[in-house]
């Protein structure tokens, strides 16, 4: 390890540090205020020292992580993200009678888990990412404020994940088994081998290893957790699960390939195909039946996941890879704010010392009249998740069927296009329940860090569906760089 190898790692180290200094903080002095207020104040750090790497990147640190561009925007936004469910945290614990100040070092360690994730180039550093932000879930999920409900969600999620982590560790052991390494880089040296054998070994593992990320990212058929992990976790904690989680699974996935030329396996990508086409139809019509707004919510992750692959298989078109990376990733990133955004409303409307988040329907009857800000505000959110124009959704679905086009992908798109229609109907279904009139005249107060949150998401939403420009000519450099 030499000094620059400690330079590139500086985002990881400083949050780790403020893991450490929270941990002592909790042991000598529960206070909620401070332990939030420090949570922040670290992240704000870990961010201040990405600039400090931009200028020296890639690194390879060890055979285990590199720290590149790449890296370095999926870090940025795991660490506003966790930022923002922070402060949202902040005012849905506060006044509680319990104790959520390890609420903020779970959901930390939690986002160093993601943080190791975006960085893997190895089995090894993709195995202890996993398993950080798995662990820390875990616990975050059932975190004891709302009696049994997050209970039976964290015992659901632990069980089929803890089966999806040792099909991922199969899967591993499989292609180590053909091809003796478990760096990605020298795994794609030798993917593709003349002895049956080692392409049984290389095709089983693969299969396995698919499978388990399928699992974590919630693809059909593997998505049965979703909705209930999602309804049953308390609002913040979904607004993780649904963002940082699933990103960071994603961008490991896309440097996986780059590195080991996976791409050039046609059974692999008419696997990914058949989970895209999958979760595009199930989880626009399984949402179409929901009262739940996290339930609902949940059903068009999944849908949206679906969108996601579209690109993503484009990659592995000759030509294509660039602008499937573009795409991919300009559609993450709008993905993971709307959805924040989303779940940052209904975290806004619940309060942690009732049995169940607000999460009904019914429950959003009449917001335009009672909270015309928060209720536009959503109507946007809303707007972008369904793909209409001046919106971040708006830019990025046209980005992938720019991909898919390339690619010739005219079933996946099609698809692609159904589903799409049909998500906007349940998504309207909630404006027009925000639209009509309530005998509800209990005020609903906006804390003022969840209000900013608020603000900024939407801005930003607006600024990518918008004035894009700046931020795809910084995603062009990046997809080259990776490519």
């Amino acid at each position: 390890m030499t000094f620059l190898d400690f330079q590139a790692l500086s985002p990881l180290l400083a949050l780790t540090a403020t893991i450490l200094v929270v941990l002592m903080i909790i042991a000598y002095n529960r206070n909620h205020k401070v332990v939030c207020t420090t949570t922040v104040i670290g992240l704000f750090i870990t961010l201040a020292t990405i600039p400090c790497v931009i200028g020296i990147d890639p690194v390879q640190v060890t055979q285990l992580l590199v720290i590149d561009r790449f890296a370095l925007l999926l870090i940025t936004l795991i660490a506003l993200v966790t930022i923002a469910v922070s402060l949202l945290a902040y005012d849905y614990f506060d006044g509680n009678s319990g104790r959520p100040e390890e609420f903020y070092l779970l959901l930390m360690l939690s986002a160093l888990g993601g943080m190791v994730l975006v960085s893997s180039t190895h089995f090894a550093s993709f195995l202890l990412g996993l398993e950080l932000l798995s662990i820390s879930l875990y616990a975050l999920i059932s975190y004891p404020i709302k009696g049994l409900i997050p209970l039976e969600a964290a015992v659901k999620y632990l069980i089929l994940s803890g089966v999806a982590s040792a099909t991922l560790l199969m899967g591993a052991a499989l292609l180590y088994a053909g091809l003796g390494t478990l760096s990605f880089e020298q795994l794609g040296s030798g993917f593709y081998p003349e002895q049956a054998t080692v392409q049984a070994y290389i095709v089983i593992g693969s299969a396995l290893l698919l499978t388990g990320l399928a699992f974590k990212l919630s693809l059909v058929p593997f998505h049965m957790w979703t909705p209930d992990v999602y309804e049953g976790a308390p609002a913040p904690v979904t607004a993780f699960v649904a963002t940082v989680s699933k990103g960071a699974i994603f961008a490991l996935m896309v440097r996986f390939f780059v590195l080991t030329g996976a791409f050039e396996y046609q059974s692999i990508l008419v696997g990914l195909s058949v989970f895209a086409i999958g979760s595009m139809l199930a989880g626009n019509l399984l949402a179409l039946m929901q009262n739940n707004v996290k339930r609902m919510l949940a059903y068009s992750s999944i849908a949206h996941i679906g969108y996601l692959l579209v690109a993503f298989i484009s990659g592995g078109i000759t030509g294509g890879m660039a602008l499937a990376l573009e795409a991919s990733i300009f559609f993450l990133v709008a993905y993971i704010v709307t959805t924040l955004g989303a779940f940052g409303i209904v975290t806004i409307l619940s309060n942690s010392d009732e049995s169940r988040d607000c999460d009904a329907l019914e429950n959003y009857t009449g917001l335009f009249w009672r909270r015309p800000a928060l209720a536009g505000a959503f109507s946007i959110i809303l707007f972008s998740l369904a793909g209409i124009p001046l919106t971040a959704g708006f830019i990025g679905k046209f980005y992938i069927i720019a991909a898919g086009v390339k690619g010739t992908l005219w079933l996946l798109i099609a698809t692609l296009v159904v589903g799409s229609g049909i998500g906007i109907y349940y998504y309207l279904r909630v404006i027009y329940t925000m639209t009509l009139k309530s005998t509800s005249t209990e005020p609903i107060r906006i804390p003022v860090a969840s209000g900013w949150v608020m603000l900024l998401v939407t801005a930003t939403i607006l600024t990518l569906g918008v004035y894009p420009t700046p931020f795809i000519d910084m995603l062009g450099d990046l997809a080259k760089s990776l490519t």
